[in-house]
């Protein structure tokens, strides 16, 4: 059964941030003007030694695995860092995600992860290796960080003054099953939360969890096998709630979800606009949350993030 995870501090002017690429290579044009939107809301950017790095064999990497992970982890255990951001997503972080030593990161003070996409990886294990809660939101590097003042803004609410994103809403946002539901927030992009479960850097099931559920460029055939596969795992088995993010340039995807999840008698609220949309919002991660449906609202029980 999910519970509450802790909620790190939120983040002041002045405090540093790392930018890490554990997934796939980013362009320095894009990774320099997110470094300089994220300089503009007054914060101290450290980019990490690999993040321009491109594997020699496999060019979709951002670097080998293990310089992914020392960024990863040299980022979080600095004592100067109080969020850890990823420039983009792509593909990767399964294959870095074990060179972390998850026990050393354990023992330091709780900070910030921000990303999504391939970051579903991370946020899973943040969330089961060190209990804290994390931001399914858009990285500095990607174009829906770099075009969309509205991401950005919401990005940047949620980080400095989280009280003022407590209910979370999009203009799209629609009933597919009706009710409410209370829970804790789970979940990321299906593909990677589909290829993660089971392994030891995973939460075990969505049991007492809203599960927050999005992806990008993908068949309605794909969406049913990932679908199928978690429900066959026993990985919905408690859930209480359903929310949808965007589904950007995939097949129809609502009619997948209410034929394998709609017997769930759970409630299913579409389109909230977090993920891979043009201006996707900010969601936490492992914090308890009350869903309406009806309403088309995800509202916080307590700001994402505390203060210090």
């Amino acid at each position: 059964m999910l519970r509450p995870l802790t909620s790190p501090p939120r983040l002041r002017p002045g405090d540093t941030v790392a930018v890490v690429a554990p997934s796939g290579p980013v362009p320095a044009d894009r990774l320099d003007d997110g470094v300089a939107h994220l300089r503009d809301w007054g914060l101290d950017v450290q980019v990490m030694p690999h993040v321009l790095d491109t594997h020699p064999e496999h060019p979709y990497l951002a670097g080998s695995d293990e310089a992914r992970a020392a960024d990863f982890q040299e980022a979080w255990l600095d004592p100067d860092v109080r969020a850890v951001v990823s420039a983009r997503g792509g593909y990767g972080a399964a294959r870095m995600v074990e060179l972390v030593d998850w026990d050393a990161l354990a023992a330091t003070d709780p900070k910030v992860l921000v990303g999504y996409s391939d970051c579903t990886v991370l946020h899973q294990a943040v969330a089961a290796r060190l209990g804290l809660v994390s931001l399914h939101g858009p990285m500095s590097g990607t174009m829906s960080f770099l075009k969309s003042d509205v991401a950005r803004e919401h990005l940047r609410r949620t980080l400095f003054e989280p009280e003022t994103t407590q209910v979370i809403t999009g203009p799209d946002a629609h009933t597919l099953v009706g009710g409410t539901a209370r829970g804790i927030t789970t979940g990321g992009c299906l593909s990677l939360l589909t290829t993660s479960v089971g392994t030891g850097t995973t939460l075990p099931s969505a049991a007492g969890g809203i599960v927050l559920l999005e992806d990008v460029e993908e068949k309605a055939y794909r969406i049913d096998s990932f679908l199928t596969h978690l429900l066959r795992a026993g990985w919905f088995d408690g859930a209480v709630g359903i929310v949808l993010g965007s589904w950007q340039d995939c097949e129809p995807v609502e009619p997948v979800v209410l034929d394998l999840l709609g017997p769930l008698g759970i409630p299913i609220l579409g389109e909230l606009g977090f993920g891979h949309g043009p201006d996707p919002l900010t969601v936490p991660f492992g914090v308890t949350t009350h869903l309406d449906a009806d309403a088309g609202t995800l509202t916080l029980d307590h700001p994402a993030l505390t203060l210090r």
